[in-house]
């Protein structure tokens, strides 16, 4: 949640006027419970969905960072209260963990996908590979010289998320 990667991404969808929830997954920081490879990090974000869905009444724009994309999308993907999805340094291949995305061949949402080409946890192919299997509408941003946390390049992730979400959602394109 403390991450400049989160924290650049919240930036950039405050500034352009959104609500935004920033939740810490079971077991990290201050918040209950235990790490669950994944499984139930995905009820986090479906309580975190509801809770958006009843205090804000509006369409639901996710975006996730590494363990949160893969966990976020793959809740987000088919839910109707989500009208697109941002993936911040889809991993791949983590430790020896290999992620699956077989679901996005069905994820008919808008969908940014943003990465590093030198992030060792989303080899270029590999991602190239997810998207290209991803249906439209989809848009695959490469940070130039950026790893997985993007460092020293955040002002780009940044504006890529605001050029995106205005081009996508905000009939005025502010």
């Amino acid at each position: 949640m403390h991450n400049k990667v989160v924290y650049r991404t919240m930036k950039a969808l405050h500034g352009l006027g959104l609500p935004v929830l920033r939740f810490n997954f079971r077991g990290t920081g201050r918040s209950q419970g235990l790490h669950d490879a994944g499984h139930g990090e995905q009820d986090d974000v479906r309580a975190a969905l509801d809770w958006l869905e009843q205090e804000f009444h509006r369409p639901i724009l996710f975006a996730g960072f590494s363990f949160g994309a893969n966990v976020g999308m793959r809740v987000c993907c088919g839910d109707p209260r989500v009208h697109g999805l941002i993936a911040l340094g889809l991993p791949v291949v983590t430790q020896g963990r290999r992620y699956s995305y077989g679901y996005l061949s069905t994820c008919s949402q808008p969908k940014l996908f943003i990465s590093g080409d030198h992030d060792p946890y989303g080899p270029v192919a590999e991602v190239e590979a997810l998207v290209a299997a991803a249906p439209e509408p989809k848009q695959m941003v490469w940070i130039a010289d950026a790893d997985h946390f993007f460092v020293g390049k955040l002002d780009q992730v940044q504006a890529a998320i605001v050029h995106w979400v205005k081009h996508n959602f905000l009939a005025d394109n502010r």
